[in-house]
């Protein structure tokens, strides 16, 4: 079956609703847009820079993408174009022979070869800590997982039975991010032509639901760990001194781990800190004087421009999480981990009257949605907050005045 089979089958169904099969001709001049309509896979409507509004309908068929114009918006119903457009998509269906299906195999490559593809294609645009997360997930749950589906026929069917079996065995988070890689890349695979457009199996599937983390740390809680860190930056061990300091820089800055492990001196301007490189890219740090104070107290070396340095080895500090947990232990914070420090900094900026616009600034956010579920307050800041608001209602109520 071709292409131009395909418009005889729409000529005919629209002679079938007594409509004229010219109206089948595309218009002239390159579409401004294209919407597609959730009714049929590969049905949409094309917007022309003329005005002209005109019903298509996009399959797969012979290893290509074939896009058939159906007829103007203006003369045809959305009912009587889904009903052409379904004729189209049944008969490209049940419409290849050995020769085509060859030629499927040859365009169309399986699942694995095609994520070989677009990791060779895209890998290499990303964050390196992004590729080497991203490239684990695959390697563990994506790779093999479809061993006998073509990038074009994998349906949402078997990416739900996965995604579930996924959920089970490794747990919400990893199912989750792993469903965000695997869309990603069938989105190209629509750009590429290796798949209808809008045909993404993985968006009609709900992810797991996020459990975000409420905890940060009390006065009492910062004043025990203070107290940890306070000991071990005035012992004599240089390597324990550091690994405290960078943990306290945290609780003073709010910033990411990767972001402080990574300070080299010549990031250090004045009151700021330019980080070169963070989670949404290069930003600036402003410094407290206590922040400026901690780093500038930290020895440095001839040899070396990182800020947090490891004695003992001679290089660069690249983890803190095994001398975190032995401060957690010693201050009694036992469920408390490193990326609480960043929650109890917005945390505190929110019961001081910051903005939630400052505290994303401050943090690094781009957007205010991410900023507002680290803003979490103390029952008392809750309390303190609701007697004033009442105090104010009574007093107007009685005296008409706020």
């Amino acid at each position: 079956m071709t292409s131009l089979s395909l418009k005889q089958i729409v000529e005919k169904a629209l002679a079938e609703i007594g409509v004229s099969p010219k109206l089948a001709q595309p218009p002239k001049g390159k579409a401004r847009t294209t919407t597609w309509i959730a009714v049929e896979n590969g049905f949409g409507i094309r917007h022309y820079p003329s005005g002209r509004h005109v019903y298509i309908v996009q399959t797969r068929m012979g290893g290509r993408v074939r896009t058939i114009t159906i007829g103007p918006a203006s003369v045809i119903t959305r009912h009587q174009a889904v009903m052409v457009a379904r004729q189209v998509i049944a008969h490209a269906r049940v419409g290849h022979d050995p020769a085509t299906t060859r030629e499927r195999i040859r365009n169309a490559p399986r699942m694995d070869d095609f994520m070989r593809e677009y990791w060779e294609k895209c890998s290499s645009a990303w964050k390196p800590s992004t590729q080497e997360t991203a490239t684990g997930y695959r390697r563990c749950h994506i790779d093999g997982a479809f061993p006998e589906a073509f990038v074009d026929s994998l349906n949402e069917a078997e990416v739900t039975k996965w995604f579930v079996a996924l959920t089970d065995r490794s747990g919400p988070g990893a199912a989750n991010r792993c469903l965000e890689i695997l869309r990603a890349a069938l989105n190209k695979a629509e750009e590429w032509g290796y798949r209808v457009e809008n045909t993404n199996p993985c968006y009609g599937i709900r992810q797991n639901r996020k459990n975000h983390r409420n905890r940060f740390l009390s006065d009492d809680e910062l004043a025990r760990l203070g107290a940890v860190l306070a000991k071990a930056r005035a012992g004599e061990d240089r390597t324990e001194q550091a690994y405290a300091s960078a943990i306290l820089l945290l609780v003073l800055t709010g910033c990411r781990v990767g972001e402080i492990l990574s300070l080299q001196w010549p990031d250090l301007k004045g009151l700021r800190l330019h980080l070169r490189d963070s989670k949404t890219g290069p930003r600036t740090v402003w410094l407290g004087d206590e922040a400026r104070e901690l780093i500038l107290a930290m020895p440095r070396s001839s040899k070396n421009r990182w800020i947090f340095w490891n004695w003992r080895f001679d290089r660069q500090i690249q983890s803190i999480h095994s001398p975190w947990a032995k401060f957690r232990d010693e201050a009694g914070l036992k469920d408390v981990r490193l990326h609480d420090l960043r929650h109890t900094y917005a945390s505190h900026a929110v019961m001081g009257r910051e903005s939630l616009p400052m505290i994303g600034r401050l943090l690094g956010h781009a957007r205010v949605k991410s900023t507002s579920r680290y803003a979490h307050f103390e029952d008392a800041h809750l309390l303190d907050a609701a007697e004033a608001i009442g105090a104010a209602i009574e007093r107007a109520m009685l005296t008409g005045r706020p």
